[in-house]
This record gives C-alpha cells, sequence and structure tokens, in this order.
C-alpha cells in the first residue's frame, strides 16, 4: 500500500511544472496523447486532467470496474470544450424492488460532464480547464474540477482541486468559504424529478487535491498512468468502498483506433476498459469517381443552334450530379434548372456543372445559370463568369480561385418567368432504413428496432403533391416489454408517453399520409401548407411561412398547426385529444462559433405547455453534425416528472460517408434520456428549413 502526503505531492508537481519551463510542447506535439479515464473524458484513472484531444474527436469506451460498468461517449465539440454522456450500470443495487417490473436487472444512471479549457499551455504556463462532472442528473458522480496539465519530454504532469465526488477526502479548505459561508457545506440530493442542473451546488462542500502523472514508454503502443485520487469512497451509490490506498496506477496500450486499458484502483482492485477512437472532422470515404472534366483541350460547337442537348444532359447528370428539369439557351446566355444529388460542396459541384457547360457549349456564351432546385422549386442561382471560369478551370492563372468566377443569389424574377420543369410531376417512391434505440430501460439496458420506411409520392407539379410512408418493422426486443402504458403520475396530456403502445404494435404500420402545397411567394420567402397523418402519433393540419436568404447566417420561420391525436390501436382511427401548436423559430448561425446552427423556438408544444425549444448544432468538417436541444416551458418539474424537462441529444451522418459514390442526405440518430409529455413539438414532416437548405447549406 502507497501513502503520501498530499502537500508532498503538490510541491513536487510543482517543482515539475518550474523545471519544464524550457520544454513546452503544444497540445498537437505531445508524446503523451491523452485517453480516456474509467468514467469517460480525457483523464487519468479516476480523475480528470486539463487535456483536449483534437477537434471532432469521438471515443466510445467501456469500462468495468467491479461494483460499477460504465459506457460512456465523449466528444470534442470544440477545441476547448469536452462533452461526455456515460451510462452507470451499479452492480450491488437493482434497478427496482418490484420483479415484474424490472426483474434481477442492476441499477442504471445516466450523467453528462462538460470541460472547458481557461488556459492553453504556453511556454511557462501550464494548460488550465475546469469541469463538471454529472451535471443535469441525479448527481452519482457530481463534481466540479480545475486542473493543470504540463508535458515534460516523455512526461504529462497533472494536478487538480475537486469538489462534491473528487472532493469527498476533503483535505484542502474551500477557497469559496473565504467568500461566503454558504460555500462551506454542500447540498444534498438533487433539484426537480431529477435532470436538473443543480448550479447552487457548484463548487461548494469539502475540496480534495488531485494528481498524477502519464509517461509515454519507448515502445510506441504502451502509455502507463499513475494517478493520487481525492475521493474517499465514503458515499458511493454502489455503498461505502473500501480503499487501502489513494493512490492508482494503469497501463494503455494503443492499436489502431482502440485503446485497451488495464488499472489497479484503491490498493485493491483490478479493472479494465476498451475505447474506440475516430476523428468526426477527419473521417471520409474513399470515393469511386470520374475527376472533374478536362477542357484544356475543349472542342465546343460554333453556334447555340449545334449544342447537343443530350449530351449537355447526360454530363450535368453523370460528372455534376445535376439532374436537369429544365434548358433555357439564348446567344451569350443559357440558364439550367436542376436538383444536386450528389456533390454536398458548394464549389465542387460548381466547378463540376462549370466545366460541363464550358465544354458543351459555344465560346459565344459569356454567362452560365445554374438554378439548383429542391422538390422541384428554384432555390439559388449561379451566376458564372464563362470566360473567368475557363481561365481558372484551365490553370491559367496562379491566385485565382474557382469561387472568383462566379456568384450566388436569389432566383430573379426572368428565372422563375421562364421555368417550365420537366420531370418533377408524377409517381415518386423511396425506402430508407431507420434504426431506433433505447438505453437504460428497467426491462433492459438496450432495446432496439429497426426496419424499412418505404414512402412514396405523387406529384402534380412543383407546388402540389401527395405524400405517404409505411413504417416496416424487421427486427426488434420490444418484446422484453413488462409494461407498455406510461402510468408515471402527470397532470399533462399524454402526448408523447404512450411511445410504447405505438411502437410495441403491428410490425407494419402507416408512418405518414398527407397532401402539401409548397411554393416560393417573394423573394427570401416561402410557404407551405400541408394536411394529414402528419407523424406517428398525430395527423392535423397546419402551415409555415420562412423567410432565408441567400448565404445568410440568419432565417425566421412561422408555423401553425391544428393537430389530433392518432389511435395506437388503429392506424386510420383518431382519439379525442386535439390541441394547436405552433412556434415562432429563428435560426442563427454565429461567426464566432463557426461551422454551428443555433436554433430557438418560441410557442405552444403539444401538451399546450408555452415555452421555448433551443437547438445547438455542430458540424464538423465530414458532415458529421451533432446537436442537443432543451424545452423550457411553464409546466413545473413535478407537471413533467421525472427527468424535470425535455431534452436530447442527435447526430446526423451523411450518406456518402457509408458508399463509393458522391452522395447527399443523412440519417439522423437521436437519444433522448427521458421521454415525457412536456416540451414536445410535433414532428411535421416537412419543414421549410429542411427544403430550402441549398439556399444556406449547413447539414449538407
Amino acid at each position: 500500500m502507497f501513502s503520501c502526503k498530499p502537500t508532498s505531492l503538490s510541491l513536487l508537481i510543482a517543482s515539475t511544472f518550474a523545471a519544464t519551463a524550457s520544454a513546452q510542447q503544444t497540445s498537437d506535439t505531445l508524446a503523451v496523447k491523452p485517453s480516456q479515464m474509467v468514467q469517460g473524458g480525457a483523464g487519468l484513472i479516476q480523475t480528470p486532467t486539463s487535456r483536449m484531444r483534437p477537434e471532432g474527436e469521438l471515443s466510445l469506451n467501456y469500462t468495468d470496474n467491479d461494483e460499477y460498468r460504465f459506457w460512456t461517449v465523449s466528444m470534442q465539440l470544440f477545441p476547448w470544450m469536452e462533452a461526455t454522456a456515460r451510462y452507470t450500470d451499479v452492480r450491488t443495487r437493482l434497478y427496482s424492488n418490484v420483479e415484474s417490473f424490472s426483474g434481477d436487472q442492476t441499477l442504471k444512471d445516466k450523467g453528462l460532464d462538460v470541460k472547458f479549457r481557461l488556459l492553453e499551455e504556453s511556454f511557462y504556463l501550464p494548460e488550465v480547464s475546469v469541469g463538471f462532472r454529472d451535471i443535469g442528473g441525479t448527481g452519482f458522480f457530481e463534481s466540479e474540477h480545475v486542473s493543470a496539465s504540463k508535458a515534460w519530454g516523455p512526461f504529462d504532469f497533472h494536478l487538480g482541486m475537486g469538489w462534491g465526488y473528487l472532493g469527498t477526502a476533503d483535505d484542502l479548505t474551500n477557497p469559496f468559504c473565504e467568500l461566503r459561508d454558504s460555500f462551506c457545506t454542500r447540498p444534498g440530493g438533487f433539484g426537480g424529478n431529477g435532470g436538473k442542473v443543480d448550479y447552487d451546488q457548484f463548487f461548494k462542500g469539502p475540496v480534495a487535491l488531485f494528481g498524477g502523472l502519464e509517461y509515454q514508454t519507448p515502445w510506441e503502443p504502451l502509455t502507463l498512468k499513475l494517478e493520487y485520487e481525492g475521493n474517499n469512497y465514503t458515499q458511493d451509490r454502489a455503498g461505502r468502498l473500501t480503499q487501502d490506498s489513494r493512490w492508482n496506477a494503469a497501463a494503455v496500450y494503443r492499436w489502431n483506433n482502440f485503446d485497451f486499458t488495464v488499472n489497479y484502483q484503491r490498493g485493491n482492485t483490478v479493472g479494465f476498459g476498451i475505447t474506440y477512437n475516430f476523428n468526426m472532422n477527419t473521417f471520409s470515404q474513399v470515393k469511386i469517381d470520374q475527376p472533374p472534366r478536362p477542357i484544356v483541350h475543349s472542342k465546343p460547337p460554333a453556334t447555340a443552334a449545334d449544342i447537343d442537348r443530350a449530351a449537355l444532359s447526360r454530363g450535368l447528370r453523370s460528372e455534376a450530379g445535376l439532374v436537369l428539369h429544365d434548358v433555357r439557351i439564348e446567344d451569350d446566355k443559357i440558364t439550367v434548372y436542376g436538383q444536386q444529388t450528389a456533390y454536398r460542396d458548394l464549389v465542387e459541384a460548381t466547378e463540376r456543372a462549370g466545366r460541363v457547360l464550358a465544354d458543351e457549349l459555344p465560346n459565344t456564351v459569356n454567362e452560365y445559370r445554374v438554378v439548383e432546385t429542391n422538390s422541384g422549386l428554384p432555390m439559388t442561382t449561379t451566376e458564372i463568369d464563362a470566360s473567368a471560369f475557363k481561365a481558372v478551370a484551365r490553370y491559367e492563372g496562379v491566385e485565382s480561385k474557382i469561387e472568383d468566377s462566379y456568384t450566388r443569389l436569389s432566383p430573379t424574377a426572368e428565372d422563375l418567368q421562364h421555368y417550365d420543369p420537366n420531370g418533377v410531376a408524377g409517381l415518386g417512391y423511396s425506402a430508407d432504413f431507420f434504426y431506433t434505440q433505447s438505453f437504460g430501460g428497467p426491462e433492459d439496458f438496450y432495446l432496439y428496432q429497426g426496419g424499412l420506411i418505404l414512402s412514396g409520392s405523387y406529384t402534380l407539379n412543383e407546388n402540389l403533391g401527395l405524400f405517404g410512408s409505411v413504417r416496416t418493422t424487421l427486427f426488434d426486443n420490444y418484446d422484453k416489454f413488462n409494461y407498455t402504458i406510461d402510468k408515471a403520475e402527470s397532470t399533462l396530456p399524454r402526448v408523447r408517453t404512450y411511445i410504447r403502445e405505438y411502437i410495441s404494435g403491428s410490425d407494419v404500420a402507416l408512418d405518414t399520409l398527407y397532401t402539401r402545397w409548397i411554393d416560393k411567394v417573394d423573394d427570401n420567402w416561402y410557404a407551405q401548407a400541408y394536411g394529414g397523418y402528419l407523424e406517428t402519433m398525430f395527423a392535423g393540419v397546419g402551415g409555415e411561412a420562412l423567410y432565408r436568404p441567400v448565404d445568410s447566417n440568419f432565417a425566421f420561420g412561422v408555423d401553425v398547426n391544428y393537430v389530433q391525436q392518432r389511435s395506437f390501436e388503429n392506424d386510420w382511427d383518431l382519439f379525442d385529444y386535439k390541441a394547436f401548436t405552433g412556434f415562432a423559430t429563428a435560426y442563427w448561425r454565429p461567426d464566432f462559433l463557426p461551422d454551428t446552427r443555433l436554433s430557438v423556438s418560441a410557442g405552444q408544444f403539444l401538451a399546450k405547455d408555452k415555452g421555448v425549444n433551443i437547438d445547438f448544432a455542430k458540424r464538423f468538417d465530414s458532415g458529421i453534425v451533432v446537436g442537443a436541444y432543451a424545452a423550457f416551458t411553464d409546466a413545473s418539474a413535478e407537471d413533467y416528472g421525472e427527468g424535470s424537462f425535455t431534452k436530447g441529444f442527435y447526430i446526423s451522418v451523411p450518406l456518402d460517408l457509408f458508399i463509393l459514390q458522391p452522395a447527399k442526405g443523412s440519417g439522423r440518430f437521436p437519444w433522448v434520456p427521458i421521454s415525457r409529455d412536456g416540451g414536445q413539438m410535433l414532428n411535421r414532416p416537412s419543414q421549410l428549413i429542411n427544403i430550402t437548405a441549398p439556399r444556406s447549406p449547413f447539414m449538407e
């Protein structure tokens, strides 16, 4: 058993920091690459460090620690922010004492951690971060921490202070006690019905020192860790645990994208873990695709009358992903109308289309106009200066760029006047795969359902159509449900808590069936009206208007809906519950947070509670989008029930990350910790912010 006075450890690490003033390393050149701690997030074993990983890094982590098992997902959302979501399996306790409800399943708990970098490592100063563990939950491991890290050759030294779970050893005086006596004692329990952030507990109560070091061995795959922790395990959810030593040790073996960890904790416990790492920023898929058409030795037709329209259409479709709906040819100008189906990158899509046009059109044409459509409606016009484009495409200018040869704008009155589309009317169909999952339920930790959504449509023109979809379940384990109708007490109408009844019914169910009218009603304004079976749980009528300038960081929309609850006993029947629901929504992409979008919706929810829903999304270079949302309404935590308010997370993954051909489209994978009835929005099958995406792409 090891022992060491905290003051001795602090002196040791402080002197090491001073000695490393001449050996500063940036985060990109650290010899020791940050790895996951037991509970997820960059750290040692039980304690966090100040280290941040490369932006977009995603770690899926499982650890087994005798009394506990942890499943975690840790994401580096920004260079200065890390977020970790965690499920904890407490092996020493049952989920409930009612065998018919949860059987012999052990207790499960959800947690969320965040960490922010305050100071980046410099020549003299260490990296400093502040973090909050297990916020917004029941507080199993609730704590706050401030930590510092400094690299020295193959070593990375860490020192920190912890409050709450990380500070139960109580070997330091809380510095905030000097400011106010209320900081000397930490309140117990949690606010509301769980799920709330208990700000009143932050940095209160006992404080303990923690720290340690990591060593990158000469054998590159192996890293060693030594840790001195601040928890004495007297207040654990698994019960009071025996601690023979506050020193822990671990070894991490890295193989490809996997980390394998073995640790020895508390002087009496052996644990292990496995982590899979990949970067959402740099993740890509090899593509089998022909290069953009060369035009150096191009032999265009002599006049507009000599243009081969069939070759033009084929080239734009196969080489630029542009499916034409209409073409207007003039002596000095050509306008093509079509939908982009393959290339998410605007510059690549424009260059490919421009090269085909330059090769297929006579030199008398000095302007190419590409009007991109979606759902048959013109969205944007790209004006390409033919001579400037050809110069760049032929590499005649050293510093010239494709972007300098074109301008994006809203379709002009002339563009709309001459638009006579072909191919937007008639029958359409598609098949999409769906997969839903639930973690931490009473019957089983992991419940899942997968299958196909078969969609069909009949459109009369670009404005009016009939749309529908059928959901077919191919596999699931929802037969493990011990109950269906949620019996939890709530004063709110049951707009979502019949979910088990809906998903455990027939394997083939009508998902949607509705008619829709949509049009561009003014410059930068679009509108739509719809009615029918709008989603799994609700039918009704509604309308929406959206203001969205081309390439603007701001958009604004209003939707109004009158809905009635669908029966879970029959696809066609309706229950008696009716409601008005609708929102005014602002969409903003702030310049100070690149590649992010903030959506704020204010209005009335399905349960007739009023409030706001806030959605924050971060897009990485690969096209993967990670987002989180929360709804705050006039329904109290007691009215809402467990979880206190609606919140959730999602990840949107582009289709072309899984296939060898360029493609547009994406799949969304949500995670809702607890779904209750307050703060619930209608899942409208047609949303203008998505339909008008070409005007200011974000998700693509």
